[in-house]
């Protein structure tokens, strides 16, 4: 059975203190994680090493950073490498966040050269994807999330995308307070999971975790988690309130 994923994006939000009380009163608020259960906490850079400690000895509960470069070290003031992440325990990192393609000019290219070096270094990609609504008015989302998935991930082999694990955001649901339908979200990720099937085989588009990010939140995230290809969600504002993302974890499958 595919892992089913509550990740939390607290994006460029809390103090270091406000942080380490937000995982506190989460670790006390009642949630249930199965073996096959996962949250996963996309912390700023400057908290990953405290919120990880916290977190160390909790089961099926993990950290992740929010960006890494695409070179393995060298003159790039301000970035953060793949190899800096592995050496303090970090285990996931989320690739080609919409925000990261549309602020920082992210391309399918780089984001491909992102998933390279994560490979390199141990530490599992949340791979991003999804439209913007100029895009999905077009009625061309499908072919446009297609082509994101190829020019990203197809150089890659069926090994290491076996468990794998994409996001798909409708850009016009971040942020806006707007839903896509837990139709329309099983509809693309049905679509991206028949994208996978074409190219890897059955067997390995089953084992990719799809998650949906687009204003979850807990009044939500049980129907939207009930669809047969939703594997959980991409969390951002709700994941900040301590109820709200326990109920969205309860919600997982």
């Amino acid at each position: 059975m595919r892992k089913q994923i509550a990740a939390a994006n607290w994006k460029m939000n809390l103090t270091l203190q406000q942080g380490e009380a937000l995982i506190d009163e989460l670790l006390n608020t009642p949630h249930n994680l199965s073996d096959n259960q996962q949250a996963v906490f996309g912390i700023p850079f400057p908290y990953l090493t405290a919120i990880n400690a916290k977190l160390a000895g909790k089961e099926n509960v993990f950290v992740s950073a929010q960006n890494c470069y695409s070179k393995k070290s060298g003159a790039y003031t301000g970035e953060v490498s793949a190899e800096m992440l592995q050496s303090i325990g970090v285990p996931y990192v989320i690739l080609g966040h919409s925000e990261r393609r549309e602020y920082f000019g992210e391309s399918n290219a780089m984001l491909a050269e992102k998933v390279n070096i994560c490979f390199e270094y141990g530490l599992k990609p949340i791979f991003c994807c999804g439209e913007a609504l100029s895009i999905r008015e077009a009625g061309s989302q499908n072919s446009f999330v297609e082509t994101q998935l190829k020019e990203s991930l197809f150089h890659l082999t069926a090994a290491q995308l076996t468990g794998f694990v994409i996001a798909y955001e409708p850009i016009w649901a971040i942020g806006t307070g707007k839903t896509a339908s837990s139709d329309q979200a099983q509809e693309m990720h049905a679509h991206i999971r028949s994208v996978l099937a074409a190219q890897y085989g059955a067997e390995v588009a089953n084992s990719i975790s799809i998650l949906y990010g687009g204003s979850v939140k807990a009044a939500n995230a049980k129907e939207i988690f009930g669809k047969p290809d939703v594997d959980g969600g991409l969390v951002g504002g709700a994941s900040l309130i301590a109820a709200e993302f326990a109920a969205i974890i309860n919600s997982l499958k």
